[in-house]
């Protein structure tokens, strides 16, 4: 049994004063109503489920707090404990067959081609690796069965969630944040009555027992002298690969009063003022190559780095990490009553009630998600961003790349958010390994070429089955996201580094791609659109003998998402080969092929074709809008540029509907946004609050939890106040009515720029621009046309479509006025 000694006291009193008082007051404001509903989640009971705890996280370790009292549950992840380790899908030898298969494709042979693939070119094993739950804090407190005034919250500008009650005249408040600067999770419980905090916490592991009774995972759960917890284990083996993952987690107590003692697994608190629990955690993950390293070596180093430091010196570098990402954007859109509710109550009112407020919201949410979820140096967000509670989650928690993890990064370029895409592009390079080697024995091209999925493990060949397995442009939508990152900063020694891996993309599809049948387009054969058969000659329900179960195949030449992604992936890498002077010849054969690639095609029905062939669909309410991926996130079709396309583009927008998925309806939303139909987008916004959002705001994909609908929502706010994909800075293109003032300030346009303006009764009011690269700026903004830089009037160009434009310089400050 240990007493505290009278110095820690001292060292922390400070800490307790201080974090309470902050917490307090938030609460208090919850109770007056005074907190800022754009960046205020709260609730007045605990989280039932999972899917309504609220995450917390830093990047590399996550939280689900659900905020119980009781027993409280902490569920927690590490970002690299995945199943199995380093292994490789590549089958040699797939290019041998590949013109069959395209043969049998264009002689109307589908099945066939399907077949072929299925034996030939899908990766083995053909299915991937799994994210896994990594532990879960169980807090249990005496006498707590009936509690008042219990409320919890998250505090998007701070980063931290808590929890607040009372029982027998003791108010209770626990919070709980993940901390960049120190890698550890740290909880904090104090009382208002000195001594009433006492509890016992266990850290429990997690084992997939659904393989076997006890799989080939384990864990082990230990004492740690007389104030800490260990748990440590392996992952499982899956599909043959072996689990080579080690972890450990560690929880060490540091409470102000009190005693603090350990009991075999057990962590017994008694009697304390206050304490504070940190979470640390890490595998032997370095690489997706290589797993040598010693993580408890790692926890001991994160262990050290918190050594004499107080809970309130912990929280405050936290929470000023933290501010200066989320800090650089605020919007403001109109409050009414309905916006002070507990969240929960506000997502159920919304329908009837008026709350614009409820938009900046989500909009913020999915800045606070990629905050907790990609940081520099971590993995990329996938499916479940970092948290997942499941050894088996839905799809694996991995990442999905026929829209899922691009949306997961659709928001952080206009966000403020530019270098937590660096996990992503990371991953992109490190696709290039085995995309190299794919790209070279299953289709005999050079370059690189990947698939709609992967792991940890960065494995690029098709799987799944040859359904699914046939969407050989993930890679290359992949590549747009380097592009994008390249436009907003106009970094040319970032596009130096990058550059190769978009030629590599570029030359493999200027070897794969073949010549149709009637000799004036080149395509991809094989392709298809994601997840969505087509129905058509030789395509029928049939025993697949790669999934063992009936379906459909979508196997087909030339869908046109691949067209799409390929004018762009053409376009920009043309562009790039400019801007660095390099590789001329080839980018002018690059051009030519780019000609050549199938132009969008409109239907018999007047919609938008969704293959190069005009075929039906089998599935007439699809979640994807795999056809109009050209519309948005790409370049290729334009309500400007190609207004003959609008109409067959609604044709399929309607036809499709407005429901569907959580990551269905965001892209529902700024597919609207670009059509200019605020009104429309905003509809879409009001069905997902009601039908696919979690209490706490995270997406959902029809049932299961899911963050990319949540960061694909915050996009399409973006869309629906800013665009600049058109070579212009369009502000207020797509507002609903009920967005009529607002305000937006720190939002990203492409050129480098960033942008404040406010708007009422629908006008721009004021724009502020800050110019990052000293690019001329060319912007619409309603009736604002008079431009100054530090009080002195700039010599503005005044274009025929309402456009004004202006010369720039770096670092400086642009306002906009009426004449």
């Amino acid at each position: 049994m240990k007493k505290n000694s009278f110095a820690f006291l001292l060292l922390l009193f400070s800490s307790f004063n201080s974090s309470r008082g902050q917490d307090i007051n938030i609460s208090n404001s919850i109770d007056n109503k005074s907190f800022d509903p754009s960046t205020t989640l709260w609730y007045r009971s605990p989280a039932s489920v999972w899917e309504e705890a609220i995450p917390v996280g830093n990047g590399r370790l996550g939280a689900m707090v659900f905020g119980k009292y009781g027993e409280e549950r902490i569920q927690l992840n590490e970002e690299t404990y995945w199943s199995g380790g380093p292994y490789s899908t590549l089958v040699k030898g797939g290019y041998k067959v590949l013109p069959e298969i395209q043969k049998d494709i264009f002689q109307g042979n589908p099945i066939k081609a399907h077949k072929l693939f299925g034996r030939y070119l899908i990766g083995y094993p053909v299915e991937q690796q799994k994210y896994q739950a990594l532990a879960n804090l169980i807090l249990s407190f005496k006498n707590e069965k009936d509690v008042n005034g219990y409320k919890r919250w998250l505090d998007l500008k701070t980063g931290i969630t808590s929890v607040q009650y009372t029982v027998n005249g003791v108010t209770y408040l626990r919070e709980v944040f993940s901390s960049a600067p120190e890698q550890t999770i740290a909880i904090r419980l104090t009382a208002d009555k000195p001594g009433s905090v006492s509890f016992t916490a266990e850290l429990h592991g997690e084992r997939n027992s659904s393989m076997s009774n006890y799989a080939t995972d384990y864990f082990r759960m230990d004492g740690v002298g007389n104030d800490g917890l260990r748990l440590s284990g392996k992952s499982g083996d899956y599909m043959g690969i072996e689990g080579k993952v080690r972890y450990e987690a560690r929880l060490k107590a540091a409470a102000e009063g009190g005693t603090v003692k350990v009991d075999d697994n057990d962590l017994i608190i008694e009697n304390a003022d206050a304490v504070t629990l940190y979470f640390v955690a890490a595998t032997n993950f370095i690489n997706y190559k290589d797993v040598s390293a010693d993580c408890q070596e790692r926890v001991d180093k994160y262990l050290k780095g918190i050594e004499g430091k107080s809970y309130n010196w912990i929280k405050e570098a936290a929470v000023k990490d933290y501010k200066s990402l989320f800090g650089r954007v605020t919007i403001t859109l109109p409050s009414t009553m309905t916006s002070y509710l507990p969240t929960d109550e506000r997502l159920k009112s919304f329908a009837a009630a008026p709350d614009p407020q409820l938009a900046s919201l989500c909009y913020q949410f999915g800045r606070y998600l990629l905050i907790s979820s990609s940081r520099p140096g971590t993995q990329p967000a996938n499916l479940q961003g970092i948290w997942n509670k499941d050894m088996n989650p839905s799809w694996d928690s991995k990442y999905t790349t026929n829209i899922n993890t691009e949306m997961n990064y659709w928001p952080a370029e206009t966000g403020n958010l530019s270098e937590l895409t660096e996990p992503l592009i990371k991953m992109v390079k490190e696709l290039t390994d085995q995309g190299g080697q794919v790209a070279k024995e299953h289709y005999g091209a050079r370059g690189w070429v990947f698939h709609q999925n992967t792991d940890i493990w960065r494995v690029a060949a098709p799987m799944d089955g040859p359904t699914w397995g046939t969407f050989t442009v993930g890679g290359a939508w992949l590549t747009t996201h380097l592009w994008e990152h390249y436009l907003f900063t106009l970094d040319n020694d970032y596009l130096k580094e990058v550059y190769p891996i978009i030629k590599g993309s570029v030359e493999f599809f200027m070897d794969f791609l073949v010549e149709h049948p009637n000799g004036k387009w080149l395509i991809t054969n094989p392709s298809t659109s994601p997840e969505n058969p087509p129905k058509g000659p030789g395509y029928r329900y049939f025993f697949d003998e790669v999934t063992a179960m009936y379906y459909f195949t979508t196997i087909c030449a030339g869908s046109s998402i691949d067209m799409q992604i390929l004018t762009d992936l053409f376009g920009y890498y043309v562009k790039a080969s400019e801007v660095l002077g390099l590789d001329k010849d080839f980018a002018g054969m690059v051009t030519k092929a780019r000609a050549r690639l199938v132009p969008p095609q409109i239907g018999a029905s007047g919609a938008l074709q969704e293959w190069s062939d005009d075929l039906d669909q089998m599935e007439d309410k699809h979640r994807h809008f795999s056809h109009l991926y050209g519309l948005y996130p790409g370049n290729v079709i334009s309500a400007k540029r190609t207004p003959e396309l609008t109409d067959p583009v609604k044709k399929v927008l309607e036809q499709r509907g407005d429901g569907g998925t959580g990551f269905s309806r965001a892209w529902k939303m700024s597919l609207w946004a670009r059509l200019y139909d605020g009104n429309r987008a905003y509809k879409i916004f009001q069905g997902y609050i009601n039908e696919q959002c979690y209490p706490q705001l995270f997406a959902k994909c029809y049932t299961p939890l899911q963050v990319d609908g949540s960061f694909g929502v915050t996009a399409a706010i973006t869309e629906m106040l800013i665009q600049s994909h058109e070579g212009v800075i369009d502000l207020l293109p797509a507002l609903p009515d009920d967005w009529a003032d607002g305000s937006i300030n720190g939002v990203c346009a492409r050129g480098a720029f960033e942008l404040k303006f406010s708007w009422k009764a629908r006008e721009v009011t004021s724009v502020e621009i800050l110019s990052k690269a000293g690019q001329s700026c060319r912007l619409h903004a309603g009736n604002l046309s008079f431009v100054k830089n530090n009080g002195k009037k700039v010599k503005v160009t005044k274009h025929s479509d309402g456009t004004v434009e202006f010369d720039t310089e770096p670092f400086k400050i642009y306002k906009l006025g009426k004449d």
